[in-house]
C-alpha cells in the first residue's frame, strides 16, 4: 500500500517536479527509473509512471547543453519516438498580413513556431503558434467555401528594385573586402543586405498552401515554389497513410515539444546570401540555356507539359514551361530556354498533367490545379555547365525519366553587345544600317513584332516578362534575318512570347544601344537631377540630340508600351515592369565603350550598379504625356544639340 502511494505521489508531482532545480528533477527521474522497472505492466500505475519518465526525460534533454546534435526525436505519450521528418522556414498569413515562421512536420503533428526575442547572450527559443495532429489535418479541397484570407500582392517592380538593391550591396561588399580597414564597413552592409533579403523572402512568395484542422481553424500559408509546395503536401500525405491517432499536447507536453525544436531543427537560417559563409558557393550569375527534350515512363497516355524553376536570393521561383504535349506516354518537347540566373546553385524540373475539368477551377489566385507526375532537381556545377559545349543530363522521377541539356554563359558574356559580321540582316547590325537599306523610319522588324503583339498579344499575362521558346526566337531572327517572303503566315502561327522575345532580342544584339552610347552619361546624369524642371529640360533635350532613325523607332515603341500598361489589369505589366524588362536592353552600354573605361569597370558592374538607373530613364519617359517627334525636332530650332 505504501508503495501505491509512493507511485501515485511520483505521478501527481511530476508537473511541479519539471520547474524545481535541475538536480531534483534528475534525482525523481532516476526514482521514477525504478519503481517503473518493478512495476507489473498490468498495474493501473504503469500508464502513469510511463508518461511521468517520458516527461521528466524529455525536460532533462530539452535542457541539456551538451545533447547529441544528431538527435532527431522526442517520446510520445505511447513511449514512441515522435521523430522529425521535415522542417523549414515558411510565409505565413496571419491577421492579414505576412509572418515568416519555422514549421516542423513529426512523425504524428505539424507544428509551427517563431523564434522569440531574446536579450544578448541568452539561447534563442521557439515559440509555438500552433499545432495540428496529422490525423487531424486535411487539405481544404477545391469546393471549400472558406474565403481565403485577404493579403496584399506587392507590385512585380517593387520586388525587382528590391533584387537590383541586393546586387548594389553585395558589390560594395566585395569592393569592402579589398579596401584597407573596410571590415567594419562589410558588417554594415552585411546587416542591410540581411534585412532586405528578409524582406524579399516575406514579400515573394504568391503560391497558396492551405490546410485545415477538421475540429478547428484553418492556415494559409505562401510558397514561391509549387515544387515546395509539393514536397510539404506528399510528406504530409506519407505519413498520415499509418493508423496514427489524435495525439493532445499539455501546455507543459507542448512546452517541451517546442524546446527541441531549436536541438531538432535541420534549417538552422532563414535561406539568404548573408547568412552564408565567404567560403560557400556564390552561385552562377549568367544565363542558363536549357533544352527539355522528352520523357518516358508514363504509364497513360496524358496531356503532359514540364516547368523549369531555379533559386535565387533565397527561394525557388518558376522560370519557364513548355508547351502541352498531347494523349501521349513519351512527349518530345525539343523546346530551348534561356533562364537568367542570379546567384542561382540548382535546375530544377517539374512534369505536369494538364487539367481539363472546369470543375477543379481553384478559386485561389496563383493555384495550380494540374496534376504534379513527377519532379527532381540537379545541381548547377560550374564545371559542367560551364563548357561550351551542351551537357546532356537525364532527371529521374516517380518512375518517369525526363532528358534534357544545358549550357551557361556568364553575365559578363551575355551582356556584350557583338555587332554582327554580315550586314545583310538586322540582328547585330547598326539601326541606321537597316532603315537606310529598308528605305524605312522604324525597322521592319520592330513595326512587325508591336504590330502582332498589339493583335493578339495584349491582354497576356506576363508579356514581355515570360519569356518565349528560344528555339522558336532563333527561327524568326533567322527569319528576319533573310528576308524571307514568309515572315507573316510565320508570326501568326509563333507563340506570342516568342514574338516578345524576338523584339527584346533584337534590340539587345543592336551593336549599339537605341539610346546611343554617346549620350549614355547625360542620360544617367539626367535622371540623376532632383529639380522637376531641370530634369524635363534634360531629358527632352537628350531625345533631340538622339539621330533621327534612334528617336523615330524609340518613339513608337514608347507608345506601344503605354498601351501595353494599359491592360496591366488583365496581363499584369504595369509601367513599372515594362521599364524593369526594357530599360537595361534599351540603355546598356556596347563593349567597346566599356572597354574604354567611359563609365563602367566591368560587364557585372553594368548589372549592380547602372540597372536602376536605366530602368528610371525609361519609366521617366513611359510616364511621361505623348511625345511628337514633329514637337520636339521644332524645338531643336530654340536649343542647342551638343550634349
Amino acid at each position: 500500500m505504501e508503495v501505491l502511494l509512493v507511485l501515485r505521489l511520483c505521478c501527481n508531482c511530476t508537473y511541479a517536479l519539471l520547474y524545481k532545480p535541475i538536480d531534483r528533477v534528475t534525482r525523481s527521474t532516476l526514482v521514477l527509473h525504478d519503481l517503473l522497472k518493478h512495476t507489473p505492466k498490468d498495474h493501473p500505475d504503469f500508464p502513469l509512471l510511463q508518461d511521468a519518465l517520458r516527461i521528466s526525460q524529455n525536460f532533462l534533454s530539452s535542457i541539456n547543453e551538451e545533447i547529441d546534435p544528431r538527435r532527431t526525436a522526442v517520446t510520445t505519450p505511447k513511449g514512441e519516438a515522435r521523430q522529425l521528418v521535415k522542417d523549414g522556414f515558411l510565409v505565413e498569413v496571419s491577421e492579414s498580413s505576412r509572418k515568416l515562421r519555422h514549421v516542423f512536420l513529426f512523425t504524428d503533428l505539424l507544428l509551427c513556431a517563431k523564434m522569440k526575442k531574446t536579450s544578448v547572450g541568452r539561447h534563442q527559443q521557439y515559440e509555438c503558434k500552433w499545432y495540428i495532429p496529422l490525423a487531424d489535418l486535411t487539405f481544404q479541397t477545391l469546393d471549400d467555401t472558406d474565403s481565403s484570407p485577404s493579403i496584399q500582392v506587392l507590385p512585380e517592380y517593387e520586388i525587382e528594385e528590391m533584387k537590383i538593391k541586393i546586387s548594389v550591396l553585395k558589390s560594395e561588399i566585395q569592393k569592402e573586402k579589398k579596401a584597407p580597414k573596410g571590415q567594419s564597413r562589410v558588417e554594415r552592409l552585411r546587416k542591410k543586405m540581411n534585412e532586405q533579403e528578409s524582406w524579399l523572402l516575406l514579400h515573394s512568395p504568391t503560391i497558396p498552401f492551405r490546410i485545415h484542422n477538421k475540429h478547428g481553424k484553418s492556415y494559409h500559408f505562401l510558397l514561391s515554389s509549387d515544387y515546395e509546395r509539393s514536397e510539404w503536401r506528399e510528406s504530409i500525405q506519407k505519413l498520415q497513410k499509418k493508423d496514427l491517432q489524435t495525439c493532445l499536447l499539455s501546455s507543459v507536453e507542448l512546452q517541451v515539444l517546442t524546446s527541441s525544436c531549436f536541438k531538432l531543427r535541420t534549417v538552422h537560417n532563414i535561406p539568404v546570401t548573408s547568412n552564408k559563409d565567404d567560403e560557400e558557393t556564390p552561385g552562377l550569375y549568367g544565363f542558363l540555356h536549357v533544352i527539355v527534350h522528352s520523357a518516358k515512363g508514363f504509364k497513360e497516355s496524358a496531356n503532359l507539359y514540364c516547368t523549369l524553376e531555379v533559386d535565387s536570393y533565397g527561394y525557388f521561383v518558376s522560370k519557364a514551361k513548355t508547351r502541352v504535349f498531347r494523349d501521349t506516354t513519351e512527349p518530345h518537347w525539343n523546346e530551348e530556354f534561356e533562364i537568367e540566373l542570379e546567384g542561382s546553385l540548382y535546375l530544377r524540373i517539374l512534369c505536369y498533367e494538364n487539367c481539363y475539368d472546369k470543375s477543379m477551377l481553384n478559386k485561389d489566385d496563383n493555384e495550380i490545379v494540374d496534376k504534379i507526375m513527377g519532379k527532381g532537381q540537379v545541381q548547377l556545377d560550374p564545371q559542367t555547365v560551364q563548357s561550351k559545349n551542351w551537357h546532356m543530363d537525364v532527371i529521374e522521377m516517380n518512375g518517369i525519366k525526363v532528358e534534357f541539356s544545358m549550357k551557361f554563359t556568364s553575365r559578363d558574356l551575355s551582356l556584350k553587345r557583338t555587332p554582327s559580321k554580315k550586314q545583310s540582316g538586322v540582328f547585330g547590325v547598326k539601326i541606321n544600317v537597316v532603315t537606310k537599306r529598308e528605305r524605312s523610319k522604324v525597322p521592319y522588324i520592330v513595326r512587325q513584332c508591336i504590330e502582332e503583339v498589339e493583335k493578339r498579344g495584349i491582354d497576356e499575362v506576363g508579356i514581355y516578362r515570360i519569356s518565349g521558346v528560344a528555339t522558336d526566337i532563333q527561327a524568326l531572327k533567322i527569319t528576319f534575318d533573310t528576308n524571307t517572303k514568309d515572315i507573316l503566315v510565320m508570326l501568326s502561327d509563333m507563340d506570342i512570347n516568342a514574338i516578345a522575345g524576338t523584339l527584346k532580342l533584337y534590340f539587345r544584339e543592336l551593336p549599339e544601344p537605341l539610346l546611343t552610347d554617346r549620350l549614355y552619361p547625360a542620360f544617367m546624369e539626367g535622371i540623376a537631377l532632383s529639380d522637376p524642371a531641370a530634369k524635363e529640360n534634360c531629358m527632352m533635350h537628350l531625345l533631340r540630340s538622339l539621330p533621327d532613325p534612334n528617336l523615330m523607332t524609340f518613339l513608337p515603341l514608347l507608345e506601344h508600351l503605354k498601351r501595353v500598361a494599359e491592360k496591366e489589369p488583365i496581363n499584369k505589366m504595369s509601367l513599372h515592369n515594362l521599364a524593369t524588362v526594357f530599360g537595361p536592353t534599351l540603355l546598356r552600354p556596347s563593349e567597346s565603350e566599356i572597354a574604354k573605361g567611359q563609365h563602367i569597370t566591368s560587364a557585372s558592374d553594368i548589372w549592380s550598379h547602372d540597372v536602376m538607373a536605366q530602368v528610371q530613364v525609361l519609366l521617366y519617359y513611359l510616364q511621361h504625356p505623348p511625345i511628337s517627334f514633329a514637337e520636339l525636332k521644332r524645338n531643336t530650332l530654340y536649343f542647342s544639340t551638343d550634349v
